[in-house]
C-alpha cells in the first residue's frame, strides 16, 4: 500500500487526504472559516520552521542540488547526478536534494557512495513518493515555502540538473535572490549544456534585448557538464567570500 507523507506523519489507505496543507492554505474560495482556522496554521508553520533548522543547524558546508524527478535510472542524467553527488562529497560539502526519486535519488546515491552527508527535503504532495533510500538526513514539510527557505539558507550555492517546473521555479528563485543581493556569493550552476542552451539562448537575445534583465543577471549563471568543475565553481566563490571577510 502506497505511503503518503504529511510532515512527520505517514498516512495510508482512506486516511490519505484529497487536498494537500499548501492547497489549503492558498484556496481562499468559499466562507469565512479560514478566519478561525489561520491562526493556528501560524503555529505549525513557526514548528515546521523550528523542526527544519534544527536539522539542518550543523550539516556543515553544503550545496542544494535540484533535478527532475521522472529521471530514469538508466538515463545519463542519472549517472551525471551521482557523479554530482561524488565531486561534491569530494570537495567536502554535504548535498542538499529534494529527496524524491530521479535525478534527486542519484545526487543522494552518489553523496552516499561517497561516503558523505546525504540530505532530503521532502514535501507534501498529491502524488508523494517518500524520501528515497540514499538519504542519511529526511524532514518532510508541508508547506512549500519553509522548504525552500531551507534550500537556500543551508547551500552554499546551486546546482542544477534538466528539471520540470519545480526545477525551474528553485532556479529562478535563487536567480531573483542573487539579483536582488538578498543572498550573496551564491553560484548556480547548470549542467546539462544541451538542455539549458534553448533557455540560456532566449534569456540572452530576448530578455536582455528588450531591457527586461541585464547581460550581467545572464553571466550569473554557470554552465558545465562536468560535476568537478561544477564543484569547484562553488568552492572558488566560498574561498573569495572568505578571504574578502575583515580580518
Amino acid at each position: 500500500m502506497n505511503a503518503y507523507q504529511r510532515g512527520p506523519v505517514t498516512l495510508r489507505g482512506h486516511h490519505v487526504p484529497t487536498t494537500t496543507t499548501d492547497q489549503r492554505l492558498l484556496d481562499n474560495a468559499g466562507s469565512a472559516d479560514w478566519l478561525h482556522t489561520d491562526p493556528w496554521r501560524i503555529m505549525r508553520i513557526q514548528a515546521e520552521f523550528v523542526e527544519g533548522f534544527g536539522a539542518m543547524a550543523e550539516i556543515g558546508p553544503a550545496v542544494s542540488v535540484f533535478g527532475s524527478a521522472r529521471t530514469r535510472p538508466d538515463h545519463p542524467m542519472y549517472e551525471l547526478g551521482e557523479q554530482v553527488g561524488e565531486a561534491l562529497v569530494e570537495a567536502g560539502y554535504a548535498v542538499i536534494t529534494g529527496g524524491g526519486p530521479g535525478a534527486m535519488e542519484a545526487v543522494n546515491r552518489g553523496a552516499d557512495r561517497a561516503g558523505g552527508t546525504s540530505i532530503g527535503l521532502g514535501v507534501e504532495l498529491p502524488f508523494e513518493q517518500g524520501l528515497n533510500q540514499y538519504v542519511h538526513v529526511g524532514v518532510n514539510f508541508r508547506y512549500f515555502f519553509i522548504r525552500k527557505t531551507m534550500f537556500v539558507k543551508y547551500a552554499e550555492g546551486f546546482i542544477v540538473l534538466p528539471g520540470g517546473f519545480g526545477t525551474f521555479d528553485e532556479l529562478f528563485e535563487a536567480l531573483t535572490l542573487v539579483q536582488t543581493k538578498k543572498v550573496t556569493s551564491f553560484p548556480i550552476v547548470l549542467m546539462g549544456a544541451t538542455y539549458w542552451q534553448g533557455l540560456l539562448a532566449w534569456l540572452r537575445d530576448v530578455a536582455v534585448a528588450e531591457g527586461t534583465i541585464r547581460a550581467a543577471d545572464v553571466d550569473m549563471i554557470h554552465l558545465t557538464d562536468d560535476p568537478r568543475e561544477a564543484a569547484r565553481i562553488i568552492r572558488t566563490a566560498r574561498d573569495e567570500r572568505r578571504a574578502r571577510r575583515p580580518e
